[in-house]
């Protein structure tokens, strides 16, 4: 008898709860994982479909549900939802004149049914002088129009920017570092830091030093060799030392930047500068337990803390 009870009242609370109403919400526009989480606070299932749509943006979007968001329905009911598969391509785009980086990012979204990448870039890409800005994309193959039925390989000729162009080396000595980093980020020049100790009668944290001098005339790869010396004082638990990481080889200068993360949570940007790669140094001084982030094309690849010992 006791087990009967028992049964009867399950069967008694599941009908009720089965009974619930609920508001189905507004889930167009939104990502999936989000999506079947709001349907879930709701008890409310999905029926997905996929579909392509108009922008590559779209893809793992929500374009349509049904019912409506607002309806009343009770708990359980099953909302069909239809997912954005991105666009359907079925012929090869003119990718002359864009920028190699950004195709990259466009093509991250084309797949194929199996979920495998259906469009891609063959690697090494060819690069080539040329007036047009660095990276832009000169030649490719196969051309505008051709059929895609498959995963498909695109080659790319990439401009380097042009050959040997000539530029004038800034006056860096006497600027206090700030300035100097600024201007540096400013100019674009390739650059080389090194530190040594304060003498007497100079002011402290300053370029006292650089190669080639001022107004020389050098191709735009001159390494310019900087010489800073050290603040006349330090704060309690203040570090001044010199970053020093090696970026791979690139054809051209990319976007490089390197922040500090204070112990205050406050991040400060030390410098922002296209770099072609090598040996990437900059002097800082900052607080002990500063975080040192360096990042390039807005995406981390190295971080470290700032120590005693440095």
């Amino acid at each position: 008898m006791i087990f009967v009870g028992i049964v009867a009242v399950v069967i008694f609370f599941i009908a009720l709860r089965g009974a619930e109403q609920t508001l189905v919400p507004e889930v167009r526009g939104k990502e999936l994982a989000e999506a079947l989480l709001e349907l879930q606070i709701k008890e409310l299932y999905p029926r997905i479909q996929l579909r392509y749509s108009q922008s590559s943006r779209d893809r793992g979007l929500i374009l349509e549900q049904d019912p409506a968001a607002g309806t009343i329905v009770k708990a359980g009911r099953r909302i069909r939802l239809v997912v954005s598969q991105g666009v359907m391509i079925n012929r090869v785009e003119n990718y002359i004149g864009r920028n190699i980086d950004e195709v990259r990012m466009d093509l991250q979204t084309f797949v194929s049914s199996s979920g495998s990448s259906l469009l891609t870039i063959k690697e090494p890409v060819m690069y080539d002088f040329s007036p047009a800005p660095a990276g832009t994309i000169l030649r490719q193959k196969p051309e505008l129009g051709t059929d895609i039925s498959g995963p498909l390989s695109l080659e790319f000729v990439v401009s380097q920017g042009p050959e040997n162009t000539l530029m004038t080396v800034p006056q860096l000595v006497g600027l206090s570092l700030p300035a100097a980093l600024e201007l540096i980020g400013r100019t674009g020049i390739v650059f080389e830091f090194s530190l040594r100790e304060i003498r007497e009668g100079e002011q402290g944290e300053m370029v006292v030093y650089q190669n080639p001098p001022a107004g020389t005339s050098v191709t735009s790869n001159t390494l310019v060799d900087i010489v800073v010396n050290a603040p006349e004082k330090l704060a309690v638990n203040e570090v001044f030392s010199l970053f020093s990481y090696t970026i791979p080889r690139n054809p051209y200068p990319l976007p490089v930047y390197l922040e500090a993360l204070l112990p205050s949570g406050e991040r400060i940007r030390l410098i922002s500068v296209d770099f072609p790669g090598g040996n990437f140094t900059v002097p800082y001084r900052l607080p002990v337990t500063s975080v040192l982030i360096l990042s390039m094309m807005n995406r981390e690849i190295y971080r470290r803390n700032v120590g005693y010992s440095q």
